[in-house]
C-alpha cells in the first residue's frame, strides 16, 4: 500500500498544464530546449502532447484562414 508521501512525489513527477502548453508551444515552432525535451519524454504523457498538438495545429489553421477572409474583405474581393 502507497503512504502519502510516495502519492505525492509521483504526482510532482507530472507536467503541469502550463509545462505542458510551453513544451508544446515551443516545439511547435522549433525552439524546444534540449532540457525540457528530456524533461518531457520523462514525465509527460504521450497523448497528452498529441492532443495539445492537434489544438495547437487547429488553432494554428483557423487563424489562417480568418486572416485570409479579413484581406479579402478589407480589398473588395
Amino acid at each position: 500500500m502507497k503512504n502519502e508521501s510516495d502519492s505525492h512525489s509521483e504526482n510532482a513527477t507530472h507536467l503541469s498544464f502550463g509545462q505542458l502548453l510551453k513544451s508544446t508551444f515551443s516545439a511547435f515552432i522549433g525552439v524546444q530546449s534540449s532540457a525540457n525535451r528530456e524533461r518531457d519524454f520523462k514525465h509527460g504523457k504521450m497523448s497528452h502532447f498529441i492532443w495539445m498538438g492537434l489544438l495547437f495545429g487547429l488553432v494554428f489553421v483557423l487563424t489562417l484562414v480568418g486572416l485570409v477572409q479579413m484581406v479579402l474583405y478589407l480589398t473588395g474581393s
